[in-house]
């Protein structure tokens, strides 16, 4: 964890979020050309409600105590009801809510069966529930609901919740009548058209409304909904950040590409961080961590490459790859440094991240500062040829101290071939953070080029920075394209998942370019890459044949049962020179 000495930003009171529950009511609409629709229920909110005025949502509200003990009574009575006290407390609220806002529930007998309609029009929706259910010996149905995924309020906002999105099947007997006090207007809709309605400004939805819906686009029955939630585990639990892009507030989920830098800059959910991509000055991240964003945005670069530059005024510098040999890059690294530099470290020898060393170099004319690295080996391209002052050695390590306020800034080298064979990564021990180069990247999976490219020795590396996550609880990982990654160690997100989904991904490929092979064996790059790599566009295929032939050499090494034709043979020998697709 990063030390709060060196945040940003003063910590706010945030607002405790308070347990509350959802239901989402679904149905299968049939079209007359005998397909179906999803559609699910959507409710406006009061305008005078505290929360999310005037919004359209789905029915539900906090949890109450007699909550908990109806699920008590319900879990006496079932036994082997595989839910948790807390879980079935939770339906509970989300049934009643929907009961007293709606009329709509789902309740059973002493021997289990579902109540019709006329039955529960005998319950009174201006009486408390659970009184008249013990009457009548009757229980809310518990088990009917599914867990869909869950929601903590953002943190920035004054009032939260933290609450569970179940779905039920609507009975066909059963409408929604509003209470017209919390809410009004019950709309069926399908949320591919209740998102257009929204985009069209005709239904004000909010943010987790609208990310529920997205993620239902796609189910085209309650019967399919159901089937994919019967686990009643979450297809995904969330507390958004916020941050500014094009000078307006956007919201992001742990799975999208800004969410890890908003959780390492703003750690306590402040709006205070700016994501739009710019050159000219640098970033702080933290406040002896910043990025200088070099101007060579592209295909293969993405935004540009990330100049870190790591200490303070006080302690003096360390800048991490200086990128490409750009005057006005290199003059404002001088400048976000005061020209205090005392150590340049190239994470490998690619022409987008090293050449900018030696003239950086030239221009400090008070520090001197070593140039540091991996030379680069007898593989690498014309343009990649890197020879530091020093060579790195695995665990090596450098420390800015600052003596004033005695606080230590320690870097040390993670050797970590593959993406290229002289890439190291850096750790920043005191706050938890690496450095990871190009071994991953925020946005999309880097390229492996044989023969300086070796895609075992990229595997295995990804397999050494999982370990190093795991035992020194790293939090994020700052590549040197796009946006911070991570996420508070053991969270959604967190490094060891993001390195865990990587190499899943990897093999994920690998898999299709075997079955590739496997039906085509006289084929060769130029036309497996078009198979393997079909789901991804065109112009990514130059790229992706580099990739393509890195794995294509680790399956010949495990051994694929089969000859390769010998066109492919001659390519795997000099795949750069296979331009043409």
């Amino acid at each position: 964890m990063s030390r709060p000495i060196h945040h940003l930003y003063a910590p706010p009171l945030n607002a405790q979020a308070t347990k509350a529950a959802t239901l989402i009511w679904a149905r299968t609409h049939h079209n007359p050309d005998q397909s179906t629709r999803l559609e699910v229920l959507l409710t406006k909110r009061s305008e005078e409600a505290s929360f999310a005025p005037g919004a359209y949502v789905f029915p539900g509200g906090k949890i109450a105590p007699d909550d908990e003990t109806h699920a008590t009574h319900y879990l006496a009575l079932h036994p082997h009801c595989p839910l948790s006290l807390l879980q079935a407390s939770q339906i509970c609220a989300a049934l009643r809510e929907s009961f007293e806002e709606l009329g709509l529930v789902l309740i059973q007998d002493e021997s289990g069966a579902h109540l019709s309609l006329a039955q529960i029009e005998t319950l009174k929706r201006h009486e408390d529930l659970y009184p008249q259910l013990s009457r009548l010996k009757w229980t809310l149905c518990i088990e009917s609901p599914h867990l869909l995924c869950h929601w903590i309020t953002d943190r920035d906002l004054p009032i939260r919740f933290d609450v569970p999105f179940f779905v039920a099947q609507c009975p066909d007997d059963l409408h929604p009548t509003a209470d017209e006090k919390e809410q009004f207007d019950p709309t069926w809709l399908s949320p591919s058209e209740a998102l257009l309605r929204h985009q069209a400004g005709q239904l004000h939805l909010v943010y987790p409304t609208i990310k529920t819906l997205e993620r239902l686009h796609g189910i085209h029955s309650v019967h399919a909904l159901l089937n994919a939630t019967k686990h009643n585990a979450p297809w995904f639990s969330s507390c958004p950040r916020a941050g500014f892009l094009g000078g307006k507030k956007h919201r992001y989920m742990e799975h999208e590409s800004a969410f890890g830098e908003l959780a390492l800059v703003c750690p306590e959910g402040q709006v205070q961080h700016h994501l739009d991509w710019q050159s000219e000055r640098a970033v702080a991240l933290l406040k002896n961590v910043a990025r200088l964003t070099a101007p060579n945005p592209g295909l293969m670069t993405g935004p540009g490459t990330n100049t870190y530059i790591v200490g303070t005024p006080e302690s003096g510098f360390i800048v991490i790859d200086p990128g490409p040999a750009l005057a006005e890059h290199l003059e404002r690294i001088c400048h976000a440094t005061a020209g205090d530099i005392r150590h340049i470290i190239c994470t490998h020898s690619h022409a987008d991240h090293s050449p900018g060393a030696k003239p950086l170099q030239a221009m400090c004319k008070h520090t001197s500062p070593t140039i540091w690295g991996l030379p680069s080996a007898p593989t690498a391209r014309a343009n990649s040829v890197f020879v530091p002052d020093q060579a790195c050695t695995d665990g090596l390590t450098w420390v800015l101290t600052d003596e004033r306020a005695k606080i230590d800034h320690t870097l040390r080298v993670v050797f970590t071939p593959g993406h290229a064979a002289n890439h190291i990564c850096l750790v920043l021990e005191e706050e938890g953070l690496f450095f990871s180069g190009d071994h991953i990247l925020n946005g999309s999976t880097t390229v492996v080029d044989p023969p300086d490219g070796n895609m075992n020795a990229y595997l295995a590396s990804l397999d050494r920075l999982r370990a190093l996550c795991v035992r020194e609880k790293i939090e994020f990982i700052l590549p040197a394209h796009g946006h911070v990654l991570g996420n508070s160690f053991g969270a959604p997100f967190d490094p060891v998942h993001l390195i865990d989904n990587l190499k899943a991904h990897r093999l994920k490929r690998e898999a299709k370019i075997k079955e590739v092979l496997r039906l085509d064996p006289q084929g060769d790059l130029t036309t497996w890459v078009k198979r393997a790599y079909d789901d991804v566009p065109e112009r990514v295929w130059p790229a992706a044949l580099r990739s393509l032939s890195a794995h294509v050499e680790r399956l010949l090494e495990m051994g694929l049962g089969f000859e390769l034709s010998l066109t492919a043979q001659e390519q795997l020998k000099h795949p750069s020179k296979v331009l043409e697709l």
